[in-house]
């Protein structure tokens, strides 16, 4: 079953890629110069894409499809050590598969570095916001209705391209991905690190309050 549970974290980290740079591809040619509607087509394509995938693959492996959560998961035991690098491993190759088949659907090079910028601490502390909030969102959602972790997250990500001034990364495989994208959804390489670090600090903030939140109360 290992197997199929990796082979689902490669394909969906590969269909939430190709969606995310193929709509912003889309939006960008087709919104005439207007950002903002560039930038809606790109979230709602992403967020109903997020619905469907975690709907679809949950089941076999968790439908993580982030380095970040999986992370999670490992350090709170669900995951073992060499589950987490074959999932990361997973994740990371089926993100860049998932731009290049983007890239080919659009006629565009195949291979590319980004030119856009993502820097500085405003963007930085938006990744940590936007990975808190996907943590956060995952783990109670699960606790309390595992069924609506689909529509949970995906709303979620909608909701967070808007109110972050990142658009909501709030994935290292994906931002490793959108690096190799000079399009609409893409990050310079120089910026990806900082991201990463970000999202990974959110992420961890967000398990640690987590538990905190759900712990048994003595004498309650």
């Amino acid at each position: 079953m290992r197997a199929q549970r990796i082979t689902a974290e490669a394909l969906g980290t590969g269909l939430l890629l190709a969606t995310v740079i193929g709509s912003g591809i889309m939006g960008e040619r087709l919104a005439g110069g207007n950002v903002a509607l560039a930038l809606l087509g790109n979230t709602l394509a992403t967020g109903a894409i997020l619905v469907v995938l975690i709907t679809s693959l949950g089941p076999i492996s968790g439908a993580h499809f982030n380095p970040a959560v999986s992370t999670v998961f490992a350090l709170r035991r669900e995951l073992s050590p060499g589950e987490l690098v074959s999932y990361v491993l997973a994740q990371i190759a089926g993100g860049i598969a998932g731009v290049l088949i983007a890239h080919g659907m659009f006629d565009e090079p195949l291979l590319q570095l980004s030119t856009k910028a993502r820097s500085g601490p405003a963007q930085w502390l938006s990744e940590a916001v936007a990975a808190f909030g996907l943590v956060l969102t995952i783990v109670l959602t699960l606790r309390t209705k595992p069924a609506a972790v689909a529509a949970s997250v995906g709303l979620y990500i909608t909701a967070a391209y808007w109110f972050t001034a990142s658009t909501s990364f709030a994935n290292p495989a994906v931002t490793l991905a959108r690096a190799l994208s000079d399009t609409f959804a893409g990050i310079r390489p120089v910026d990806v690190v900082p991201f990463i670090v970000a999202q990974l600090v959110g992420a961890m903030a967000a398990m640690i309050i987590c538990h905190w939140l759900v712990r048994p109360r003595v004498g309650a």
